[in-house]
């Protein structure tokens, strides 16, 4: 039996994107959901987060994932648009935000469509793979849904006849997540217990086995 394992996950996060490749790689390895729970950034779920910031954590923030990225070899660059609608020099984030609510709608489409994990794989990789500007506009987020194995417009119309909701389950993502001990993300969660950040992987594969997990067969 497959043993389960919840990753709560977000489209602004590069932790998020720099964890998804090596989170595929264990769903293909190993006898393992991972079951994909969209949450809002941290700029959008706690009012006024960038206010009380240390003003050396974004850029330390740029300097950490660009070196994580490099480290694993993985495409990397800043998303263009960003997700977050935010004033860099002033870090107030804009009450109007055009993207990362249908983004992260979108996700939540794909979890109930069972596809979560390699739509946000194919999409992060868009946003963060430094290789796309624009990544809104044209076919990239169609593209991108297509190499998952879902319809954008599909998913896009389901949303709109419920928004309400999807924005219900986020919510409850939101909750949970907290509720498992911690407000941020990547956060796995396997059996109550929360691993935090792209850098406990290895601890959470040592914890599921010694709950029995087992390589796929071949």
């Amino acid at each position: 039996m497959a043993l389960t394992v919840d990753v709560f996950w977000s489209f602004r996060s590069p932790y998020s994107y720099l964890a998804t490749p090596r989170l595929v790689e264990l769903a293909r390895e190993y006898d393992l959901d991972v079951n994909v729970r969209m949450v809002l950034p941290i700029a959008v779920r706690i009012a006024g987060f960038f206010d009380r910031v240390n003003p050396l954590w974004p850029p330390y923030l740029m300097r950490d994932t660009m070196r994580i990225a490099q480290y694993h070899d993985i495409p990397y660059g800043w998303p263009v648009p960003d997700p977050i609608v935010q004033d860099y020099a002033t870090r107030q984030v804009a009450a109007e935000q055009p993207y990362i609510f249908r983004l992260t709608r979108l996700g939540v489409d794909a979890a109930r469509r069972g596809r979560a994990l390699p739509f946000v794989a194919e999409v992060s990789r868009v946003l963060f793979g430094g290789a796309v500007q624009g990544w809104h506009e044209g076919s990239h987020l169609a593209d991108a849904a297509a190499r998952a194995g879902l319809d954008l417009a599909a998913m896009d119309a389901a949303i709109t006849a419920d928004p309400a909701g999807y924005d219900a389950t986020i919510a409850q993502n939101q909750q949970d997540l907290e509720t498992a001990g911690h407000w941020g993300v990547p956060t796995m969660v396997f059996q109550g217990e929360p691993f935090f950040g792209q850098d406990r992987l290895d601890l959470l594969v040592w914890r599921l086995e010694q709950h029995g997990l087992r390589r796929r067969a071949s």
